[in-house]
This record gives C-alpha cells, structure tokens and sequence, in this order.
C-alpha cells in the first residue's frame, strides 16, 4: 500500500463532556466509510485524578482538554466532511472560514501527547495543589471533618503540614494531599 500523504494531527472541537462518545462515533463512522487506512489515531487526552471518599480511594479520568479531541489523519476528499458532520462535532481547531484544517505543528503535537504520557506516568496525581496559609478541611483519617491552615507544603513527599485546632488548642498535623480538600 503507497501512502499518498503523510498523517497529520489535527484538533477537532467538540461539545465538553460528549468526547469519548464522539471519539468513537468517529472512528466508527470513518471505518463505516471504508476509509480507515487515512486514519491513524485518535485520542482525547485524559489524566489520573486519585480522590478519596469514605476512606478509600477512587480513580477517576478526568478530560485534560475539554472539548479537544486529537485525531492523526490524512484529511482527503471526504474526510473533513465526514468528521465535521458527526453530531455534537463543532469542527476543527484553526480552520478558516471554507479553508482547510490546519495541522498542528510537531512542536505542539509533542508537547501534548508528552503531557499525555507524562500524565499516564504519573499514578497518583494530585487534583488540586495545596499552598500555605490555605484553610483545609481533613476528610480522612481520624481527624476527619476538622477545618485547618496549611501550615508548610513538602512537593517530595506530598504531604502537608497542617495547624488544626483541637479542644482549643492548634495541634499541628501532617496530612497527605489525598486526606484534605480546599474550602
């Protein structure tokens, strides 16, 4: 099989929430059209988010662009227009008016599925980064339920010293990222 053109990255837009249900009404849709050999990928970029509730912890994938989906394509004939007419599809990223899609450039390409992979390594990536003199409420561990001021943030070790007050008195703690939310 000669390959007429080389496969490029583009981003299409579509409607947030929907992009795992369009990424794969697009793929099917192109398989459908028999033409599969101008698609090479298609992802959306998600990343590892650890949350606990009720002391245990729940992974969640969260959406790391909301309404981006990166597709590597060769857009021929009627690919473009195949794309664009799957439902809650808004169209593609750059494209002027009656132009043509623009690719990314491999600069942008790589520093997005770098952050993609990047995100894959990372296990237990904190959703939400914590910094000093921010009041916490612990949702873990016994002290759950007791409000208190971040006091200092150790990034190594991801922990959090925090000063809580307990029967009156500030009795400093040191939490886990996981054991404490923002309030």
């Amino acid at each position: 099989m000669s390959e007429v053109s080389e496969k490029k990255w583009y981003v299409v837009r579509a409607v947030s929430g929907q992009e795992a249900k369009i990424k794969d009404y697009i793929a099917s849709e192109i398989t459908r059209l028999g033409y599969d050999h101008h698609l090479e990928d298609i992802l959306v970029p998600t990343e590892k988010v650890v949350q606990i509730r009720n002391g245990k912890k729940i992974n969640k994938e969260k959406v790391y662009f909301p309404g981006y989906i990166m597709i590597k394509a060769d857009l021929v004939g009627e690919i473009p227009h195949i794309i664009k007419s799957v439902t809650n599809v808004i169209g593609f990223l750059g494209e002027t008016k009656g132009g043509e899609p623009i690719p990314l450039r491999s600069s942008e390409v790589s520093r997005m599925l770098g952050k993609v992979d990047e995100l894959a390594l990372t296990e237990e990536h904190a959703a939400i980064p914590y910094s000093s003199g921010e009041t916490i409420k612990v949702i873990d561990g016994p002290f759950n339920g007791f409000t208190g001021s971040i006091e200092n943030v150790n990034e190594e070790k991801r922990k959090l010293q925090v000063m809580v007050k307990i029967f009156g008195r500030k009795t400093p703690l040191e939490l886990s990222y996981m054991q404490v939310e923002k309030i």
